[in-house]
């Protein structure tokens, strides 16, 4: 039964078992492009899960077999223990999608109004509105809205009822800082209240500091899946940043053992190494002596290149 417009209605539990979403051996290809490549994802209640690749890397594709948007050509995707079309009449899923235009000359509030008034579980529209930040902006016109005014507006109709998956499609591309800071503390209370968060994203260090699970997709299929932490890890390297005095030979500098990245910005240098301490070891044999030597762990968006990298070096061969 439909929820009353604008009245709350308690959120019903689902049974809590199995997994909320599921892909098993999925598949899809675009003419001579295979864009998901026998993919197997499992995603389970509570998570906020960060999905990263390169520009083709098939994440939007991911995404539109997810909500029903595309059929796989092989394999099957499964939405809280049916199809992703019936999970989403059913209210269990929310999607903030990067393709799609507003309705124009309807105001903010009527948006979400409507948005409210369709969802089998919705919210108060003044709770939606709240929540995404867009109160300020509720009488304005849709088609009079900045860009980030605009994926607020998104993020509310995603938002407009109980869903206990909600899938974002780069969700704060246009927002300014303090925004973007906003947008997430509320994707953190959904997190709290136990809904699953998907979320793909080029700002890397969203993904480092919001998602509890990173998944990196490369040409349709999963080259890493952890916590920011095991993905750094599995990259396999290091940092290595001192500065130098007088010249530099980038020559030598390249000729160092383990070496996998190398960078010389003025005086500073900056590499990366699969074997830091050997490495340093022989930097100090260049009769050269490093000044300001640090050492530690990659960043998350350093990793991911890593890996990235390294794939497509394997495909090369």
């Amino acid at each position: 039964m439909s929820a009353t417009a604008g009245t709350t209605r308690p959120t019903e539990p689902r049974d809590g078992t199995g997994p909320v979403v599921a892909f098993s051996g999925v598949s899809k290809t675009f003419g001579q492009v295979k864009a998901v490549n026998q993919l197997n994802l499992t995603l389970h209640a509570g998570e906020t899960v960060a999905l990263l690749g390169p520009n083709g890397a098939g994440k939007s594709t991911t995404l539109d077999l997810l909500l029903g948007l595309r059929n796989p050509d092989a394999g099957s995707v499964e939405v809280f223990g049916t199809t992703p079309a019936r999970a989403i009449a059913k209210g269990l899923v929310g999607a903030m999608l990067q393709s799609g235009g507003l309705m124009e000359e309807v105001k903010v509030k009527e948006l979400v109004k409507l948005a409210c008034d369709l969802h089998p579980r919705a919210y108060k529209v003044s709770e939606v509105l709240e929540s995404a930040g867009i109160t300020d902006i509720a009488d304005r016109l849709v088609n009079k809205l900045s860009g980030g005014q605009e994926q607020r507006v998104r993020f509310a109709l995603a938002t407009a009822g109980a869903n206990d998956l909600i899938i974002l499609d780069e969700p704060t591309t246009g927002m300014d800082v303090t925004v973007r800071q906003a947008f997430w503390a509320a994707m953190r209370r959904q997190a709290d209240a136990g809904r699953t968060v998907l979320f793909a994203t080029h700002y890397l260090e969203e993904a480092d500091a919001i998602a509890d699970r990173v998944i990196v997709l490369h040409r349709g299929r999963i080259l890493a899946d952890g916590s920011a932490a095991e993905i750094k890890a599995k990259a396999g390297a290091r940092r290595v940043v001192f500065d130098l005095e007088g010249p530099i030979d980038e020559g030598a500098l390249r000729g160092l053992p383990f070496l996998t990245a190398l960078d010389v910005s003025g005086h500073t240098v900056r590499i990366q190494s699969s074997d830091a301490d050997a490495t340093v070891h022989a930097l100090y044999g260049l009769g050269v002596y490093p000044r300001n030597l640090e050492v530690s762990g990659l960043g998350l968006e350093q990793a991911f290149i890593a890996i990235t990298d390294a794939a497509s070096a394997e495909e090369a061969v």
